[in-house]
């Protein structure tokens, strides 16, 4: 239960957040919104980092596949694309789609098990259930 709550806080995060970014990349530039928000979110990492953790930084020597580490340069193309879709979509249409892609590659993760992730079987139900997805966003945005 858990798990769920925060996953639904988290996707309401991602919403309010993409609608904030955009509002000030509208008053800024796409490059500094996005370098507010990093550093922003820099802050709090380092902030929390130091109430609760203090694990030493040098342990991101040790991470086996190093390519994991572009996380980070991932984030911040999430923050632009995210801000341009929702403003050529509106927050609606972009979160759906948005929803769709990650769950569409997530499930392309698993049934692969790509990245050191636990390969699961095909299952048709789970691509009924995609198809239903992209049918909603067709739905919706007609």
């Amino acid at each position: 239960m858990f798990g769920i709550l925060i996953a639904l806080l988290s996707g309401a995060l991602m919403s309010v957040q993409g609608v904030f970014n955009t509002e000030v990349t509208k008053q800024t530039s796409l490059w500094v919104s996005s370098a507010f928000v990093q550093f922003t979110a820099l802050l709090v990492c380092l902030l929390a980092w130091f109430v609760t953790d203090r694990t030493s930084f040098l342990g991101l020597a040790d991470v086996d596949h190093k390519y994991m580490l572009l996380s980070g340069v991932i984030g911040a193309f999430i923050t632009i694309t995210v801000v341009k879709s929702m403003d050529s979509l509106g927050p609606a249409k972009a979160a759906m789609l948005i929803v769709i892609s990650q769950l569409i590659i997530a499930w392309v993760i698993e049934l692969f098990g790509m990245f050191g992730v636990d390969k699961t079987p095909f299952e048709w139900r789970r691509a009924i259930g995609m198809l239903i997805a992209i049918m909603g966003v067709v739905i919706f945005k007609w």
